[in-house]
C-alpha cells in the first residue's frame, strides 16, 4: 500500500502514459516492512528490477536471516466475454493493488479491488525461487517443490530447514488449479547496471482464481507463520489494525512532526526499529531481565543492524518519535555486546555474533546515551551501562583491537590496521580499502573528546573518583587537537593527521563534527572559517558531499559495478545523514539564522517522491541532478532529517515566545 498509514498522508504519484513515464515509474520503489526486518518491495511500474524486490522477504531465525519466500505474483483478469488481459505489463490494475504486512509477522496480504461495475475473474500465479535475499538471482531453483493442500490452505515446501510458504486466498468462488511451470530468465535490470547476475528462473505450482466484484475484493495471503497466526486477521481487519498502529506512532511523536511531511517521516522511521528475529538467546537473556531486544536496520534493502548507524540514528528514530522505551532497549542491547572496549560494527545476516571493526561506533554510543538521558532522565540505565563505559574508556586509553588507542605523545586517538576499514568512510572491495584514513582522523578525535567530557560528567554525578583523570585526558586531547588539526592554508581542518602519507588536507565533511557535537573540540574562534568552507564546497540540496570537487579522487557520479561504485562511495558522493551535524554546526555559528538552517532541508520534500516513496535514500550523486543512489530507505538519513526538523521547530517556538513581535513581523514578511 503506497499510502503511509493515515488518510491525510496518502502520496499521489502522477505520471505520463508514455514510455518515458513508464521508465520513471520503474525507478520509483515502494517498501512495506513488518517490524522484524522482513519486507515486501517493488517498483511502481510493477517490474522487479532488484534481487531484493519480492512480495514476501521473511526475517527468519539463524542461520537463514532474510529470505525471499514469494518473489512475484503473475496476474491476469478474464472478462465475461472470454477476453483475458495480463496485468504483468500494465501500470493500472482493476482497482489498484494493495500490499500490507501485519506488524511482527512474516506475512504479506496482497489485495485487489474492482472499481468498475462488471465482475471479472482474477487469476493469481505465485512465482518462487527460495533464496537468501542477498543471493544472486541466478541461484538455482530447486524445483519442483512440494505442494500440499489442506482444504483451501496451501503449503509450498522448499525442503531443508526452511519453513513452508503458506498461501490462502480470500475471495468469491475461489479455487486453485495445479499447473507447475518454470519461468526462465526473469530479468532484473538494475542488477545488470550494478554489475551483478541479472537473469534467474522462477517456478510456480499453479494459480489461484476468484471472482472480483465491486463490493468483494480478492486477497492473497502469503506467510511463513503458523496457520493460527495467519487466520488471526482477515483482510477486512488488517487495514484498521495497521491504521490504528500508525496513528498511535504519529500521536506519540513530538508535536513538531505530527502533520504533513514530518508525519510521513515518523512512519518512515518506524520501518527501521525492529525486533531481531534470529537472536533467540539474546531475546531470552533480555526477557529474564525484564527487558526486550530492539535494534535498528541501517537501510533497506541490504543492510542489517550496524552499531554506528544505530547510535547516530537513535535520537531521530526513537526520541523524536516518542519511543523512549525502545531507545533504552536498543542501548542496553548494544551494551550487552561490548567486547574489548568496542560495540559491534555490524551483525552479519543470519548470525548471532557481531563484527567489531569500527573506531567510531563506540564513541557514538556515548553520544546516544547522552541524548537518551536528556530525553528521559533514566539514571538506572546509565548506572547499568557505566561499568561498560568504564571498560570502553580504559581500553581506548591503553589500546585495543585494530590499532585503536590513545597516543601517549599527544593524547589523541589513533586507529588503523592494514586491510581494515574502521571509520564511517568504510568502502572496501577485493581487499582494497578505498579510504583507509589510518592515523588520527578528525571526527574520531572530535567524538573522543565529546565522549570523555560526557563520561567525566557522569562519573562526577555518581561520585566516582575516576572523573579527574578523565577530565585531564579530555583537556589534553582538546589542546592537541587545536594545535595539530588546523590546516592554515585552507582555513579548515585536516581530515587525518599522522597518516600513512603525513597529514591529509582533503576537504571532507568530517570536520563539521568538531563544531556540531555537544562538546565541540574546536576553538570557537575557528568555527566560522571551518563552517564557511564546508558550506561553500560540500553542501547540496540533499546533504553533504563526502569530498570537495577539485580533489584528484573526486567522483561526480556513483554508478557502475561494485568496484566503480565503491571507488566513489566516499569520494564526492552526497550523504543525506550529514545534514544533521551540518544544521547543528549552522546553529552554533549562526544562531539567529533559523531560516537559513531550515532551507538546508528543502530538497528532501521533493526527494520523497523520487526513489523510495515516502522515505529518504542513502546517498546521491555529487552533481546535478543529484540522482538518488544506494539504499532506497536509510535509517540515519531519515533520522537526522527528522531530528533537525524537531530541533528547528523547537528553536522557532522558543524564538517566538521570547520575541513575539519579531515573530509576527517575520510571519508577515513571508505571507
Amino acid at each position: 500500500m503506497l499510502a503511509t498509514g493515515t488518510t491525510d498522508l496518502v502520496r499521489t504519484i502522477r505520471w505520463e502514459p508514455t514510455e518515458a513515464g513508464r521508465r520513471q515509474l520503474a525507478e520509483k520503489e515502494w517498501l512495506v516492512t513488518n517490524g522484524l526486518g522482513g519486507y515486501a518491495s517493488g517498483t511502481l511500474s510493477g517490474a522487479l528490477t532488484r534481487r531484493y524486490h519480492a512480495y514476501l522477504v521473511a526475517a527468519l531465525p539463524t542461520p537463514f536471516g532474510r529470505t525471499v519466500m514469494l518473489n512475484y505474483i503473475w496476474e491476469r483478469i478474464r472478462y465475461a466475454d472470454g477476453r483475458a488481459v495480463s496485468l504483468h505489463n500494465m501500470i493500472e490494475t482493476p482497482g489498484g493493488r494493495e500490499f500490507e504486512m501485519p506488524h511482527l509477522q512474516n506475512t504479506t496480504y496482497v489485495t485487489y479491488t474492482l472499481l468498475s461495475s462488471e465482475p471479472v475473474r482474477l487469476e493469481l500465479r505465485p512465482l518462487v525461487a527460495f533464496r537468501l535475499h542477498e543471493a544472486p538471482v541466478n541461484h538455482p531453483v530447486a524445483a519442483p517443490y512440494g505442494l500440499y493442500a489442506l482444504g483451501d490452505r496451501f503449503e509450498l515446501t522448499p525442503g531443508g530447514d526452511l519453513p513452508p510458504l503458506r498461501m490462502f486466498l480470500y475471495g468469491a468462488e475461489k479455487a486453485f488449479t495445479v499447473m507447475p511451470e518454470r519461468f526462465d530468465n526473469a530479468v532484473y535490470t538494475l542488477e545488470q547496471t550494478r554489475g551483478y547476475e541479472c537473469c534467474g528462473d522462477l517456478w510456480t505450482p499453479g494459480y489461484f482464481r476468484c471472482q472480483l466484484m465491486p463490493d468483494q475484493p480478492g486477497t492473497l495471503v502469503a506467510s511463513t507463520e503458523a496457520w493460527d497466526t495467519i487466520n488471526a486477521l482477515d483482510p477486512t481487519e488488517l487495514p484498521n489494525a495497521e491504521e490504528h498502529r500508525r496513528s498511535r506512532l504519529i500521536l506519540n511523536a513530538n508535536r513538531a512532526v505530527t502533520t504533513g511531511l514530518a508525519a510521513e517521516m515518523v512512519l518512515a522511521a518506524d520501518q527501521f526499529v525492529v525486533t531481531p528475529a534470529g537472536r533467540a538467546e539474546e531475546a531470552a537473556r533480555a526477557r529474564a531481565a525484564g527487558d526486550e531486544v530492539r535494534t535498528v536496520i541501517a537501510g533497506y534493502h541490504w543492510f542489517t543492524d550496524w552499531g554506528r548507524d544505530t547510535m547516530i540514528s537513535l535520537e531521530g528514530l526513537t526520541l523524536c518519535t516518542g519511543r523512549q522505551r525502545e531507545a533504552g532497549y536498543i542501548l542496553r542491547t548494544f551494551g550487552h555486546y561490548v567486547r574489548d572496549g568496542l560495540i559491534p560494527n555490524m551483525f552479519p545476516e543470519g548470525t548471532k555474533e557481531g563484527l567489531y571493526h569500527t573506531a567510531d561506533a563506540t564513541l557514538w554510543f556515548f553520544h546516544a546515551i547522552h541524548r537518551y538521558l536528556l530525553a528521559t532522565g533514566d539514571r538506572a540505565t546509565l548506572r547499568h551501562l557505566l561499568p561498560k563505559l568504564k571498560s570502553i574508556v580504559e581500553h581506548h586509553m591503553k589500546g585495543t583491537r585494530f590499532g585503536i588507542g590513545v597516543d601517549a605523545a599527544d593524547g589523541l586517538l589513533r586507529q588503523g590496521e592494514e586491510g581494515v576499514q574502521l571509520t564511517w568512510m568504510d568502502a572496501k572491495v577485493d581487499g582494497w580499502v578505498v579510504t583507509p584514513r589510518r592515523g588520527k582522523a578528525v571526527e574520531i578525535n572530535a567524538l573522543w573528546y565529546n565522549a570523555l567530557m560526557l563520561f567525566a560528567d557522569w562519573l562526577r554525578e555518581e561520585g566516582d573518583p575516576m572523573a579527574p583523570q578523565v577530565d585531564e585526558a579530555a583537556t589534553r586531547a582538546r589542546e592537541s587537537f587545536n594545535a595539530r588539526f588546523w590546516y592554515d592554508e585552507g582555513g579548515y581542518l585536516y581530515d587525518v593527521i599522522d597518516g600513512e602519507h603525513g597529514n591529509d588536507p582533503a576537504c571532507r565533511p568530517n570536520q563539521v563534527f568538531a563544531i556540531s557535537l555537544d562538546h565541540p573540540v574546536l576553538d570557537e574562534s575557528r568555527w566560522r572559517s571551518v563552517f564557511d568552507v564546508v558550506r561553500e564546497r560540500l553542501v547540496t540540496p540533499v546533504g553533504l558531499r563526502s569530498l570537495a570537487p577539485g580533489h584528484r579522487d573526486y567522483k561526480a557520479q556513483y554508478y557502475g559495478d561494485l568496484r566503480a561504485r565503491d571507488a566513489a562511495y566516499h569520494q564526492g558522493t552526497v550523504w543525506a545523514w550529514l545534514v544533521g551535524p551540518y544544521v547543528d554546526a549552522y546553529l552554533r555559528v549562526y544562531p539567529g539564522d533559523l531560516g537559513g538552517a531550515r532551507e538546508v532541508l528543502g530538497g528532501f520534500a521533493h526527494h520523497q517522491s523520487e526513489a523510495g516513496i515516502g522515505t529518504i535514500s542513502e546517498i546521491f550523486d555529487a552533481e546535478e541532478p543529484y540522482t538518488a543512489r544506494g539504499c532506497i530507505a536509510q535509517a540515519w538519513s531519515v533520522a537526522e532529517v527528522l531530528r533537525v526538523w524537531v530541533k528547528l521547530a523547537k528553536r522557532s517556538k522558543r524564538s517566538a515566545e521570547e520575541s513575539p513581535t519579531a515573530a509576527m513581523s517575520s510571519s508577515s514578511s513571508r505571507s
